[in-house]
């Protein structure tokens, strides 16, 4: 036992003795920088492929932005080349790593944008605004724009501009407003500005990009086209009862009229230069609104009394329809075109969305009218017609002669103003343009234009620039305006589209001709119609009249697409009479026509007992006789 122990001791001792033998420092450290050599030229060679394939994403992503695709050689690595450059010591997940990113950058290069050069054809609408809207609650405008490829350019980037209703184009002073990378789609995003010095609202957007150091256009102009998303009134439409209205007489509103004869709809003027200006009634002083940073000011008398009307009518249940109207005042000139201030004497003239103070004022205006009656405080407007006629040039929406795209071009400026701050105020209001009778006439040297080329020239103009819910109010008087018959055959009025005339007679035309595919709103339905004013006057008796109402009335009722009909008017005008238009419920001295029953009951179970006596007038036995 002794002596085992003794071996383990001795042998232990020579371990230990063998342990403490001095270390070639020499061979250690040559074996160590070995190593460190080697891991460094690992880590060299990742950051050199790693920083490569960084330089080919850049240089893809800007190539395919601005070089055509035969420009652009790719490396080809065979695979033996591959596995001779990677170093013995890179692990196997990063090499896998590193391929992976390779396969990943050959697959975006292969699908990268087309790129092209920009020619003179092409440049001007190279890409496309293919939307313009307000992003709900963010106060935002997104704007999306399109293309089949990108534009060859200096940089990768598209700009986006905002220009003035009334600019043509960017210029050498224009400022961008945002830039995004260029792609088949590129969203950019804005701030809206509402109720700003810097407004955006009334802006149209066009995207550009940079060709030796200076902007180009490369997109057509669109403008927001969902005013209604930031609207605080109005999120249902007040929808009438009945198609029944009238144009109402203001010194009978406070009396029972409008409630006996049940009016469901009601129509009424606002010369917009009438409501502008201060007032020296203490009574109702002068009414000052800020909007984008200005402040106007409203006659607080002359408001007072289209608090009044607004305000009775909509207490009676009665949806209303104001129609916006461009009368002159010396004051005001900056709401007249600049080419309708002289060489007329028209009562009514073109608004001005051609300069910087029209715009303004039209949309302080605009916005003022739509706060103050879309709710039950002032009374409520549910329908706004943007002014008189227009196909009318000459005597109800004066402009100097002009071609048709031009002078659409420049109602349409005025109009789209009217629209969003109306649609900014009240989601459910209704904007319409106005016609009248004179549908496909084609007449030389006419003064004026026709209602379906204006309808045709107008629905190209608004959907190129942003289609928006535009309605249309029409007016059919009969062919001559003091012909109450209806009913009478005339060789202006047909039942085909080329008709030269509509009435009463031939409604359908119409309602038939906006059911185009091409005219439907951006919801894809029939456009809201209104007859806003059509009248028969009683001179040739008022029993005539009574049945040229029931005619038509009747007629209206039975047409799906028309919204309303709205006579005119409650009673008789002096200054209509003495040219033989009697058109009235009521003689201009006091008592009712024989219209007035007949009025009163067209739209309530009693209707037939009212309209029998108008059968042999009109020489028919059922009124399924005059229906197309």
């Amino acid at each position: 036992m002794n002596s085992d122990t003794g071996k383990r001791k001795k042998t232990a001792g020579k371990r230990k003795a063998i342990n403490r033998r001095p270390i070639n420092r020499k061979k250690a450290d040559k074996k160590n920088f070995k190593k460190l050599i080697a891991a460094l030229c690992a880590v060299l060679a990742v950051s050199v492929i790693i920083a490569a394939v960084l330089i080919y994403l850049l240089v893809i992503r800007e190539q395919s932005a601005d070089t055509p695709a035969e420009e652009i050689e790719l490396p080809v690595i065979t695979e033996s080349e591959k596995e001779s450059e990677i170093p013995e010591n890179l692990g196997t997940d990063v090499v896998e790593h590193i391929i992976t990113a390779g396969n990943a950058v050959d697959e975006a290069y292969k699908s990268r944008p087309e790129s092209h050069e920009l020619t003179d054809e092409n440049a001007a609408d190279f890409a496309a605004v293919e939307s313009c809207e307000i992003e709900a609650g963010t106060g935002k405008i997104a704007v999306t724009i399109t293309g089949d490829g990108i534009p060859a350019s200096d940089d990768k980037y598209y700009y986006l501009f905002a220009l003035n209703t009334y600019d043509s184009g960017i210029t050498a002073e224009s400022e961008a407003i945002a830039k995004e990378y260029k792609d088949n789609t590129t969203k950019m995003t804005v701030a809206l500005n509402y109720n700003r010095s810097n407004s955006r609202l009334y802006k149209k957007f066009v995207a550009a990009i940079k060709i030796d150091g200076k902007f180009v256009q490369v997109s057509a102009p669109e403008y927001i086209t969902n005013p209604e998303v930031i609207a605080k009134y109005g999120s249902v439409y007040q929808q009438p009862s009945s198609k029944k209205g009238l144009l109402v007489d203001p010194n009978k509103l406070r009396g029972n009229e409008l409630d006996d004869l049940g009016v469901k709809q009601a129509a009424y003027n606002i010369p917009i230069a009438r409501l502008l200006g201060p007032t020296t009634s203490s009574a109702y002083p002068t009414i000052n609104y800020t909007y984008n940073g200005k402040t106007y000011t409203f006659n607080g008398q002359v408001v007072a009394e289209y608090d009044l009307v607004f305000s009775t009518l909509t207490s009676k249940g009665i949806c209303t329809t104001a129609i916006l109207l461009n009368n002159y005042s010396s004051s005001y000139p900056q709401l007249i075109h600049p080419d309708a201030r002289s060489g007329s004497t028209a009562p009514y003239y073109m608004f001005n969305g051609a300069e910087e103070s029209g715009v303004e004022y039209m949309a302080a205006v605009g916005t003022f009218l739509a706060e103050r009656y879309s709710d039950s405080r002032h009374g409520r407007v549910s329908n706004w017609v943007i002014a008189n006629e227009i196909n009318a040039r000459k005597e109800w929406n004066y402009m100097a002669k002009t071609d048709i795209e031009t002078y659409v071009e420049e109602y349409a400026k005025a109009f789209r103003v009217f629209y969003t701050a109306i649609k900014s105020v009240s989601s459910s209001a209704r904007v319409y343009i106005s016609i009248d009778q004179q549908w496909d006439r084609n007449l030389k040297n006419n003064p004026n234009y026709d209602g379906r080329d204006i309808v045709d020239v107008f629905n190209r103009n608004i959907a190129s620039k942003g289609n928006i819910d535009w309605g249309l109010a029409q007016h059919p008087y009969n062919v001559p305006l003091t012909e109450a018959r209806i009913w009478k055959s005339s060789k202006y009025v047909t039942h085909s589209v080329d008709t030269s005339m509509i009435t009463m007679a031939n409604i359908e035309v119409l309602t038939n001709y906006m059911e185009q595919e091409q005219l439907l709103n951006p919801q894809g339905e029939v456009r809201s119609i209104l007859l806003s004013e059509q009248g028969y006057t009683s001179q040739a008796g008022e029993a005539v009249q009574a049945a040229a109402f029931a005619y038509a009335y009747y007629r209206a009722e039975a047409n799906p697409h028309i919204d309303g009909f709205l006579l005119n008017r409650e009673t008789d005008a002096p200054e209509e009479v003495s040219q033989g238009l009697s058109f009235g419920l009521n003689h201009a001295g006091g008592g009712h026509k024989q219209i007035y029953n007949v009025f009163k009951y067209i739209d309530t179970a009693q209707h037939a007992e009212y309209t029998e006596f108008a059968k042999s007038i009109i020489g028919i036995s059922g009124w399924s006789e005059i229906m197309y």
